[in-house]
């Protein structure tokens, strides 16, 4: 698969390893049947199936990072919440403890976002750059995936950049509609690369993710 490929290349890891990770989010039964009750009490999500999609690369990078704090805008339903809430379950197992924040203005956002996984980070409700403005942590691993309007994306970077050390992931959800995170990238000396989904058989013709890093080697 090029995405693992494209992972284990960025984050200097075996190739089996990411595929290993992408296995484990997909093949997690309890995820799934938590997803679909979810679905199951919403009118609107009814006849709706699961899909990680580029997701499941999220949740690679969480398990390969360990991050101690992962942040991201625009949760939605929150099945992503729930992805990276389930990495940091597994990290947590395996000794490396971490926390999630998410950030939506939509104040009825983050239905699907709760126990389990819930235990593992907190949703922000208001305007995602005031939210980012007031949370004062350390920034391993941060999400955009709320407006994707390039002078809104560009003040996400722009506003998180003090939260953020050396060795700290920046992805950019649909990177395919804003050149914002590339640009941020160049101008702060961070290397960039893109990788595009495409979609089997869907109406969708697919997003991507924009992954932005520090070479430590340059």
């Amino acid at each position: 698969m090029d995405l693992a490929s494209l992972l284990a290349l960025i984050l200097n890891v075996k190739y089996e390893l990411v595929m290993y990770y992408f296995s484990e989010v997909r093949n997690d039964g309890s995820l799934h049947a938590h997803i679909a009750k979810y679905f199951a009490q919403n009118s609107k999500l009814r006849d709706s199936k699961a899909e990680y999609a580029r997701r499941i690369g999220w949740y690679a990078i969480a398990r390969i990072l360990k991050p101690a704090t992962i942040v991201e805008t625009g949760v939605a339903q929150g099945m992503g919440s729930c992805i990276l809430s389930l990495a940091l379950m597994n990290n947590a197992k395996d000794g490396a403890e971490g926390y999630y924040y998410g950030t939506d203005i939509d104040p009825n956002a983050g239905g699907m976002y709760s126990e389990p996984y819930s235990s593992f980070g907190e949703i922000i409700y208001g305007d995602s750059i005031q939210s980012l403005k007031e949370l004062n942590v350390t920034i391993d691993l941060f999400i955009n995936d709320s407006n994707h309007d390039f002078d809104y994306e560009r003040s996400e970077y722009e506003t998180i950049k003090k939260s953020l050390k050396q060795e700290s992931f920046i992805l950019g959800d649909n990177s395919h509609v804003s050149d914002s995170l590339r640009n941020f990238s160049i101008a702060n000396n961070r290397q960039y690369v893109f990788f595009r989904e495409v979609p089997k058989d869907h109406w969708y013709p697919g997003a991507g993710i924009g992954i932005s890093f520090m070479r430590q080697d340059i």
